[in-house]
C-alpha cells in the first residue's frame, strides 16, 4: 500500500491529466481521496482534471468537425449510441454537454456527435468549459469530502475481498443495462 501511494504521489497529477484527457473520474476521484489523507494538492488535481478534461471533449469535437471521414469509419460501430446522442441532444439541447460527462458510454459520444453537427464550436467550448467544471467540483470535491467513508470502503473490500467482483458485477451490470434499454430499437 505504501508503494501506491508513493507512486500515486509522484506520478499522480500526471496521471490525473492523462485519465482526465479522456474523460475518465476514477483518477480524480483517488486524487481527492488522497488529498484528504494530505499525499497530493486537491486544487492542483482538480485544475489539471479541468484543463485536461475540457481539452480532450475540445480535441474529440475538432476530430469530428475536420476529419469526418476518419470519424465516419469509427462511428460505424456506434449508430445507435450516435443517434441516440443526437436524440438527447435535441431533447436537452446545449445542457447534454454538461450533463454527458457523468453519463458512462456517452463521455465519447457526444462530443463527436456534437461535431458532426453544426453547432457553433464557441457555443460548444463555453458549454464544454462549465461542464468540466461542475465535473471537477462534483467528482474532485467529493472524494475529497467523502474521503473518510471512501478509505473505509476500500478497507472493507480489502478484508473481504469477495466482495469486490460481486459490487463490480452490479455496478458494471447496471451500467449496461440502463446503455442497452436508453439504446434499444423501439
Amino acid at each position: 500500500m505504501d508503494d501506491m501511494l508513493s507512486n500515486l504521489t509522484t506520478y499522480g497529477y500526471v496521471v490525473v491529466f492523462l485519465y482526465s484527457l479522456g474523460g475518465g473520474f476514477l483518477a480524480l476521484l483517488g486524487a481527492g481521496v488522497l488529498s484528504f489523507m494530505g499525499k497530493m494538492d486537491l486544487g492542483l488535481s482538480m485544475s489539471i482534471a479541468f484543463i485536461a478534461n475540457f481539452i480532450g471533449d475540445t480535441l474529440l469535437f475538432y476530430m469530428s468537425r475536420y476529419h469526418k471521414g476518419e470519424m465516419m469509419e469509427y462511428l460505424k460501430k456506434h449508430k445507435r449510441k450516435l443517434a441516440f446522442s443526437h436524440l438527447l441532444m435535441k431533447r436537452h439541447g446545449s445542457w447534454i454537454i454538461i450533463m454527458k460527462k457523468f453519463i458512462y458510454g456517452l463521455k465519447t459520444l457526444i462530443p463527436l456527435a456534437i461535431g458532426l453537427s453544426k453547432y457553433s464550436f464557441w457555443k460548444f467550448s463555453t458549454y464544454n468549459a462549465l461542464g468540466a467544471l461542475v465535473w471537477t467540483v462534483v467528482v474532485g470535491g467529493g472524494s475529497y469530502l467523502f474521503g473518510g467513508a471512501l478509505i473505509e470502503g476500500y478497507k472493507m473490500v480489502a478484508d473481504k475481498p469477495y466482495l469486490a467482483p460481486v459490487m463490480l458485477i452490479i455496478v458494471g451490470g447496471s451500467v449496461w443495462f440502463y446503455l442497452t434499454q436508453a439504446t434499444k430499437k423501439r
